[in-house]
């Protein structure tokens, strides 16, 4: 059965793809120095939360630095909103444990992917963001031009726990059809 126009689900996709502005692949690398919540050390595993999306990435076992490399990928539609990582401690028996949150925005690279840049020198920094208490970094951050591509890599201090940092990067995706930047 294919949708006809006047269907409800084909309204549905066609306003999803209207108000789509892209894809943003967040790559979370790894974590350091987290929080133990088992007796010597964590099984974690990263939640990505931005409105009513929700990702998480694989546990790992008994490791609180952590290297998880793994892609995670938001649909954008409107940037302005926050992205909020949490980390969990798996536990098979019992409620997992928090071991820390961070909150972070897209907008500076937003920004960035604006200016449409081409023809620069791979490594170009287009734009830094400074750590401030509006948002999580543990340190500045560049935005660059690398391979035809704007990268930025983030490294976030956990709050709401004793330690803990995670290491992701943010690589853009344009997906044709949609309304793009």
């Amino acid at each position: 059965m294919t949708d006809s126009p006047t269907s409800p689900t084909a309204g549905r996709t066609k306003s999803l793809m209207d108000n789509l502005l892209g894809l943003l692949r967040i790559r979370v690398k790894r974590g350091v120095n987290l929080a133990v919540r088992d007796v010597r050390s964590s099984d974690p595993y990263v939640v990505v939360k931005m409105g009513k999306q929700k990702l998480k990435t694989r546990v790992i076992k008994k490791d609180v630095n952590p290297e998880w490399n793994e892609d995670l990928t938001l649909s954008i539609t409107d940037p302005s909103i926050p992205i909020k990582l949490t980390v969990y401690d798996h536990d098979t028996f019992s409620k997992d444990d928090k071991m820390g949150d961070a909150e972070f925005s897209i907008s500076a690279y937003v920004e960035a992917l604006k200016m449409h840049v081409v023809d620069v020198p791979n490594g170009t920094i287009l734009t830094k963001v400074q750590p401030c208490r509006a948002n999580c970094l543990s340190e500045e951050t560049s935005i660059i031009w690398n391979d035809g591509k704007v990268t930025q890599d983030l490294c976030l201090r956990l709050r709401n726990v004793e330690s803990g940092e995670v290491e992701i990067q943010l690589q853009w995706i344009e997906l044709p059809g949609s309304k793009g930047l």
